[in-house]
């Protein structure tokens, strides 16, 4: 376990990323390429859904990880409060951003699946309504970070909203098995092999996924590199400032 708690020091943080991110950015860019051309072109239409079901290889993927997002976020917050490394409040911070977009996403895709097979882009349907409040749970811890100046301060009170906004993302994930009502179908991916989506479909739906996986991956250390040279950049002005 001490091993991995290097990993929270900034400087070896950076070093170690710098290493990983051309690797991460090659694989990323090859498994979305490959799920989407392969999802989009060389697969044929559903006899039900027709091509509106190639949809799924952007509103899948992206549903998971606005899910997991949220709960990485969790985990870090989580560090944070028991640990105090600054590395993990920053890496919760910069996964925000992305989660929200992944949220969007989902939400627009689903829309755009729903108004050919319900007839409506909108219904509040449990899954629906969860998922729009995990955006907004998103929205708000953005909008924290950014209106409280003391950094420590932020993390303390963003970890606090990240617990209770992982309800939401609790139930956004299987509101369909807590409530029985509701026009949302079931998982696409399931254990059960009846469940699942054609083979057809489920195999490059899984590449997609694994690009998403690592897309959300690459952009967290990206952008937590970011916020950790913000914070040494006001921590220079601050030193110039008393000097």
């Amino acid at each position: 376990m001490a091993s991995i708690w290097q990993y929270a020091n900034p400087q070896k943080f950076m070093q170690s990323t710098t290493a990983v991110l051309p690797y991460l950015a090659v694989l990323t860019v090859a498994a979305l390429a490959t799920g989407l051309i392969w999802g989009f072109f060389f697969t044929p239409d559903d006899y039900k859904q027709g091509s509106t079901v190639k949809i799924i290889y952007l509103h899948v993927p992206a549903a998971l990880m606005a899910i997991n997002a949220w709960f990485m976020m969790l985990v870090a917050s989580l560090i944070w409060f028991v640990r105090r490394h600054h590395v993990s409040a920053l890496a919760a911070k910069a996964a925000a951003p992305i989660g929200m977009t992944m949220t969007l996403i989902a939400l627009i895709t689903g829309a755009l699946w729903g108004q050919p097979m319900w007839g409506t882009y909108w219904a509040w349907d449990p899954r629906l309504t969860t998922f729009l409040i995990l955006f907004l749970f998103y929205l708000g811890y953005i909008a924290l970070w950014a209106a409280i100046e003391s950094p420590d301060i932020a993390a303390d009170l963003t970890s606090v909203l990240c617990m209770v906004g992982s309800v939401f993302a609790l139930l956004s994930r299987y509101a369909v098995n807590f409530w029985n009502q509701g026009l949302h179908q079931g998982a696409s991916l399931s254990l059960d092999k009846e469940e699942n989506v054609a083979d057809v479909f489920y195999l490059p739906l899984l590449v997609c996924i694994a690009g998403f996986v690592l897309l959300f991956i690459t952009l967290v250390l990206l952008r937590t590199r970011t916020e950790i040279r913000a914070r040494r950049l006001q921590a220079l002005i601050a030193r110039e400032r008393m000097a």
